[in-house]
């Protein structure tokens, strides 16, 4: 079609350029001849005279042959770009409709580049600006990037050899950026692997993008790992999504295996709520002599089978310690996710533009990503990838790094009581809004707001997101009975470990014994009394003595015996099904009530907390890992404070880091108000209190010392009645749980109270937890 189209096209234009040319000469001699003699009398054309309808009936004609010719070289580049396989691969049809929508929407910027780098003070506004319309200006300036497809760049990766070494075949290395390995004797193309080194922000080669190994790949992926001397594996896939497989498994899960001609073997592995950490050993064979190495593998778990995370926390905790298990001379970093260009894109930009905030105090998003598509194409493939970038940033820009190593807490805890820099108060109040601001998305609770469900709400702004929410098993001919006023949080290892919920009311005791039996819970927490101030916190849902029904679940009290400030009562659950299975008809439940929590103000000191959270870890590793059920009287306040610290110590004995701020931040993402101030307005004229409970996390005055890595304190206990204030340091996040302050009383970094001056921080509380 190609040769035909200019030799038609030139054929057409002759005679209709004959046409054109008589027709000027006839309309100038016809203007000359009305200037000079008048105007001639009307009558029919000559014979054979040029027609001016012939050139007007043949202008669409040429029009329509043009773009006819240009539309089918298009499709004649596309095709040598992607070439056509017979042979379906691997869940090849969902990912190529994926990748065709993208290819739909990116297109080459047709004038100057429009999108310049962003100084991270406007990153926020910028956010704000793009995200407006429904993310309309995010989505432009995604569908003006570059695509990286560039003719005939695709070569060794289309031969015949190589074809079924692609997962998908419209995602391709680029000839002049794919990782060549070594050649294997008598094996025709073993030197390749879907695979592209792509740069870092100014370090040439800092990753390589890859797409996530198949059974017939396994062996090049280890010799690829073993070749370059790489140290460590980004994994952002899960083996399985959408019943279909995204990746092969290539490390065993313990013991040793062999592929091809590297040895690999488990070394440990770790599991957490976002992420796991797998440790390597890998030896060459044929390189005996050489010494054996370790490959750590990074794999983020946390990546929705639909979209992006939800939060940008997980993947930027991800990224650190990505960061921090590179050794510094390793060779390249190997990211993978299933196709090699989506997520994998993803975290490449996020590490580069975080090193570029350090540099230069700006991002370039656009342009990064315009530059390494040209190492891959594709990288960054969907526009909520690219949003999540940004999101990610601000994330990042705002709230930094708030992890604090335990072995440095003495340090922290001078710097906050040494700071004397006087503050001024608003812009104090305008650092906790950016800290603890979290906003809470009243369009994600509509099953809790319908008429039905208010009504089973004890405090009608706390009420679960419907993305987390407990959901229980709908009663025959019942509307809205799958509802209770609950959340699944998660842990520091695993996820939805946790069930946040409020102290039951009388006409919710039955659903609260429902979603203990039917989600397998063998763990209660209380952390209020039936009654406090003589108002009534939480009904009394077990029997003082003997059993109680409700609905169809029975509730027998086998024991009650007090430990210092802790009741632990036995329960023996049944439930009344007739067709439910023997083995299942009886469990036994655990309710530990917590009695430390006074009616005013916060516990005097730590021990009994600590003592609260190790009796129930124990109980957990004797029932398994069924979720905890932990609950105050409205389910945010006292809940959030027990389930921060439970994710806090965790950490601190896993990793010994601890993070109060993001742990708090995590927290409220998954429930409206958790962990806050008891905030208490009085009424001008009746004088009566109206309070919501956000209480807050008990605290200690300590001198923590750090010689031979011990940890002494000297106390000076406090408890007082808080107001909402909160101040925050630039070193560490720390809530204000005193009194408000008064004008001029307040120091940077030293919180104090208008009554006794006592320094009080969250970062003072996790210290006397620690210490305890």
């Amino acid at each position: 079609m190609e040769p035909f189209c200019p030799l038609l096209l030139a054929g057409v234009s002759l005679p209709l350029a004959k046409a054109f040319k008589g027709n000027e000469t006839t309309t100038a001699q016809s203007n000359w001849t009305s200037t000079t003699a008048g105007a001639p009398a009307p009558g029919p054309p000559a014979p054979g005279a040029p027609q001016p309808l012939l050139a007007w009936l043949l202008l669409p004609l040429l029009l329509f042959l043009f773009l006819a010719g240009y539309f089918f070289r298009f499709r004649k580049q596309r095709k040598a770009v992607v070439s056509s396989n017979d042979k379906k691969m691997p869940n090849g049809i969902l990912e190529e409709q994926e990748q065709q929508r993208v290819m739909l929407l990116s297109r080459s910027p047709s004038g100057p580049k429009k999108y310049f780098p962003i100084p991270v003070g406007h990153l926020e506004e910028e956010i704000r600006v793009r995200s407006a319309d429904d993310c309309k200006r995010f989505r432009e300036e995604f569908n003006s990037l570059p695509s990286g497809h560039v003719p005939g760049t695709f070569e060794l990766a289309n031969k015949e050899e190589n074809r079924e070494k692609n997962r998908y075949p419209n995602i391709l290395p680029n000839d002049h950026s794919r990782v060549i390995l070594s050649q294997v004797d008598g094996t025709p193309c073993s030197d390749y692997i879907n695979a592209s080194y792509i740069d870092g922000y100014k370090e040439k080669n800092k990753f390589i993008a890859a797409q996530g190994p198949k059974q017939e790949t396994v062996n090049d992926f280890w010799r690829m790992i073993w070749e370059q001397k790489s140290a460590t594996i980004v994994m952002l896939t899960n083996l399985k999504e959408r019943k279909e497989e995204k990746c092969y498994q290539y490390w065993p899960d313990q013991g040793c295996w062999t592929y091809g001609s590297i040895r690999v073997c488990v070394e440990d592995c770790v599991v957490l709520v976002d992420y796991t950490i797998r440790k390597f050993c890998i030896q060459s064979l044929p390189d005996g002599c050489k010494a054996p190495r370790l490959v750590c593998q990074l794999h983020f778990t946390s990546w929705p089978d639909f979209g992006v995370p939800f939060t940008p926390i997980g993947m930027l905790k991800f990224l650190k310690k990505v960061r921090t298990l590179n050794p510094t001379h390793a060779g390249p970093i190997v990211v993978h996710c299933s196709a090699g260009v989506g997520r994998t894109g993803t975290f490449i930009v996020i590490d580069a533009m975080m090193d570029m905030i350090h540099a230069e105090q700006k991002v370039d998003i656009f342009d990064f990503v315009s530059r390494i598509r040209n190492q891959r194409p594709q990288m960054v493939q969907t526009d909520m990838q690219y949003t999540f970038i940004y999101q990610a940033l601000l994330e990042y820009y705002l709230y930094g790094d708030t992890e604090l190593d335990v072995a440095s807490l003495e340090k922290h805890l001078q710097t906050l009581h040494g700071a004397t820099t006087h503050f001024d108060q608003a812009g104090l109040e305008e650092e906790f809004r950016k800290l603890t601001n979290v906003r809470i998305m009243k369009e994600n609770m509509r099953t809790g707001n319908l008429p039905a469900n208010m009504k089973k709400a004890r405090v009608i702004q706390i009420i679960p997101y419907d993305f987390n929410r407990v959901i229980l098993s709908m009663k025959r001919g019942q509307e809205y009975t799958d509802y209770i006023n609950a959340s699944f949080i998660d842990g520091y290892r695993q996820k939805d470990y946790f069930i946040a919920t409020q102290g039951p009311l009388a006409h919710t005791v039955e659903d609260f014994w429902r979603m203990v039996w039917e989600w397998k819970c063998h763990t209660i927490v209380m952390l209020t009394e039936v009654q406090e101030r003589e108002q009534d916190k939480c009904c009394q849902y077990w029997p003082t003595e003997g059993s109680v029904t409700h609905g169809e679940i029975t509730i027998e009290i086998k024991s009650d015996t007090l430990s210092e400030a802790i009741s632990i009562r036995d329960f023996l659950v049944t439930f009344n099904q007739p067709l439910a299975r023997q083995e299942e008809q009886t469990r036994v439940v655990r309710q530990f009530h917590f009695h430390g929590w006074p009616e005013i103000g916060i516990p005097a000191e730590g021990k009994g907390m600590i003592d609260l959270i190790a009796a129930v870890q124990k109980q957990q590793q004797q029932t398994g890992d069924h979720p905890i059920t932990v609950h105050c009287s409205a389910g945010a306040g006292r809940t959030g404070t027990f389930i921060a610290l439970s994710n806090i110590l965790e950490r601190v004995k896993a990793e010994g880091l601890l993070d109060v701020f993001q742990a708090v931040k995590s927290l409220r993402l998954q429930r409206p108000h958790m962990v806050q101030t008891l905030v208490r307005n009085r009424f001008q004229r009746d004088r009566e209190w109206s309070h919501v409970e956000f209480d807050v996390c008990f605290i200690e005055g300590v001198q923590v010392h750090g010689e031979g890595g011990k940890v002494s304190k000297k106390k000076s206990s406090r408890f007082q009645s808080a107001h909402s204030k909160a101040l925050q340091t630039p070193f560490f996040p720390c809530v204000w749980l005193g009194s408000v302050p008064r004008a001029g009383h307040v120091r940077r970094g030293t919180p104090m109270t208008s009554d006794d001056k006592t320094p009080w921080t969250e970062a003072q509380m996790i210290a006397t937890v620690m210490s305890e």
